[in-house]
């Protein structure tokens, strides 16, 4: 089991130009990480090769290793020929991936303001056509693929699980996400156990939670039923992070946790704290 930071967590200094993203691997190193998920928001490796190469020799150099790359996708879409585009340009994105030298890859797959489980139902065999066919793309290379419990569509667990055993491809699977099912108002103490035996990487996330008749003001967004939810440094928000990590450790998962800040304190001191909390709660399981 190796703990790190995807470099989602430092996005904002990503955007605002204060750091670039050999800035974060070396940050993840002098914080005690011992990987680094690429995850290109802030910057692009579609359209600037050299950085790929930037980024491997960066983390060699810090004796990182290079866990995940995820990247966004949606194969929901309006015809055919959109459909085959997306799917060959996620191709595309596993070729980056393997010049990266990750075995683990997290697509998007499907965004839709109709939520429904009847519009689930009605998508779900195409969406897993398209994974299926990037699987199989990308186990040519030995990377596995997989989904990731976010976005409102695809969030609840029994919802992945469903996806996951429709494609039906042994390297696909899910990058599970311990916080983000309170977005579809799922308690992660079921949702997490539920998905575990399916998962390639384990994203470690905290939130804040307030009820949907208590509108907090200003950086909080709703979930699915409407209560209102807010980033936090992991081990400081409203989820029993312990407890989730207890059922992790459990469970005899030996892979990555990654650990996601999007809180609105600073995010180097957000990632610092966090990945020195997770470690704590981890070693005292």
């Amino acid at each position: 089991m190796k703990i790190g930071l995807s470099t989602y967590s430092l996005y904002g200094a990503l955007q605002s130009g204060e750091m670039t993203v050999e800035d974060v691997i070396d940050y993840t190193a002098s914080i005690g990480g011992e990987h680094v998920e690429i995850v290109p928001l802030g910057y692009s490796l579609t359209d600037n090769p050299d950085l790929i190469d930037a980024i491997r020799a960066r983390a060699e150099h810090n004796g990182l290793e290079l866990s995940n790359y995820a990247i966004g996708a949606n194969f929901l879409t309006d015809d055919e020929e959109q459909f085959r585009k997306e799917i060959e340009r996620v191709k595309g994105q596993v070729d980056i991936a393997a010049k990266l030298g990750v075995s683990l890859m997290r697509h998007d797959v499907a965004s839709s303001p109709d939520v429904s489980i009847r519009h689930f139902n009605a998508q779900v065999e195409r969406l897993a056509g398209a994974c299926r066919e990037i699987a199989r793309y990308a186990a040519g290379y030995g990377i596995t693929t997989s989904v990731e419990n976010h976005g409102y569509f695809i969030q609840q667990s029994d919802r992945v699980q469903t996806l996951v055993q429709a494609v039906g491809e042994p390297n696909f699977k899910t990058t599970l996400d311990i916080g983000n099912s309170v977005c579809a108002d799922e308690d992660p103490l079921a949702a997490v156990p539920n998905n575990l035996p399916y998962a390639s990487i384990v994203h470690i996330k905290d939130f804040y939670i307030r009820p949907a008749s208590q509108d907090p003001g200003e950086g909080w967004f709703r979930s699915t039923a409407g209560k209102y939810l807010r980033g936090a440094i992991v081990g400081q928000g409203d989820l029993n992070i312990r407890e989730t990590l207890r059922l992790v450790k459990e469970s005899g998962y030996d892979g990555y946790l990654s650990l996601e800040f999007e809180g609105m304190e600073p995010c180097r001191d957000g990632a610092r704290i966090g990945l020195a909390n997770l470690r704590r709660f981890w070693n005292e399981i």
